[in-house]
């Protein structure tokens, strides 16, 4: 248990100098490290990923695996997060920013990451900058990755290491399921619960709108006064366009801006086999010995038809 806290806080540690010193992360604006903080597993009962938890749009993404694998190999999990890279979203500043990109694979028990010795220089030279990480020491099968610069990073390649049974008696060779989660741009919701500025952010109370301010920090203040004399007042994230104006009449919750999301979170899941070499050996013995006795049939069937011939004239 201490162990698993040390190594949390380490992340934790990590993503934060990530995101202050630029280490390998460009605009990172977003903190899997939350997730693995609050989730002990990111994958609930019903098969929701705890990424969604927090982007709340829909999106979707493409996973590219083998079908296959053998014991000790090493092969790449490859998750394509795609969108418009023209379109930007609002930074927590309330400035326009490049949309970032995340990624989360659920392997089978025993998968892990590759060692940096086994992964090919390929795919080295593309994940050039990332930093993929276990999401903890009790899953060290399930790999995240990001937030990291979208427009050069649209695909995500997890280089993984299959387990060998020889070596683990909990690994058989079965076919096992694998769940992949990809994401584009900045949650609707806080690790903490709060609305983030991606978000259409709706009417205190219905009333007339009496006035519209902007404050300091470039926020808008919009006051509503209701039917009864009431009059409130709500901030609206900077950056944000508003779609109401000073003299018009809103009812409770009616959206005072326009929804800024351009992004959100996809999930899929796929299935890949660990294939014993004695079994491929065994089925390559099997089609070759088919083969053979086709072409022993066809040369028989030639040799038949030269002696019926033979006979025919004779």
């Amino acid at each position: 248990m201490a162990t698993n806290k040390f190594f949390k806080s380490l992340l934790f540690t990590l993503t934060i100098a990530v995101s202050v010193f630029g280490l390998s992360v460009e605009n990172s604006e977003a903190y899997p490290v939350f997730a693995q903080q609050g989730y002990s597993n990111p994958r609930a009962a019903n098969g929701k990923l705890a990424c969604a938890n927090c982007h709340l749009n829909q999106k979707a993404i493409e996973i590219e695996a083998p079908q296959a694998v053998l014991p000790n190999s090493v092969f790449e999990v490859e998750v394509k997060v795609p969108y418009d890279t023209s379109r930007q979203q609002i930074g927590a500043n309330g400035k326009k920013a490049d949309l970032n990109v995340g990624g989360i694979v659920i392997l089978p028990k025993g998968f892990k990451l590759a060692p940096k010795n086994q992964i090919p220089d390929a795919v080295k030279q593309k994940n050039k900058g990332v930093f993929i990480s276990p999401y903890s020491t009790e899953f060290d099968n399930i790999l995240v990755v990001g937030p990291i610069a979208g427009k050069t990073h649209q695909e995500l390649i997890f280089p993984v290491v299959a387990p060998d049974p020889a070596k683990n008696a909990d690994v058989k060779y079965l076919t096992y399921p694998m769940y992949v989660g990809g994401n584009r741009g900045r949650g609707q919701v806080y690790p903490t619960g709060e609305k983030s500025n991606i978000n259409s952010f709706g009417a205190v109370q219905a009333g007339q709108i009496t006035e519209i301010t902007t404050t300091a920090k470039e926020e808008s203040n919009v006051t509503i006064v209701s039917s009864t004399g009431t009059s409130t007042s709500q901030i609206v994230p900077a950056g944000l366009k508003l779609t109401v104006k000073v003299g018009d009449v809103v009812k409770a919750d009616q959206s005072l801006n326009i929804d800024p999301n351009v992004g959100g979170f996809g999930q899929e899941e796929t299935e890949i086999v660990l294939q014993k070499p004695e079994r491929i050996i065994g089925y390559l013995a099997f089609c070759f010995s088919v083969l053979l006795t086709q072409v022993f049939l066809i040369l028989k069937k030639k040799q038949f038809e030269k002696v019926q011939a033979a006979e025919l004239n004779f």
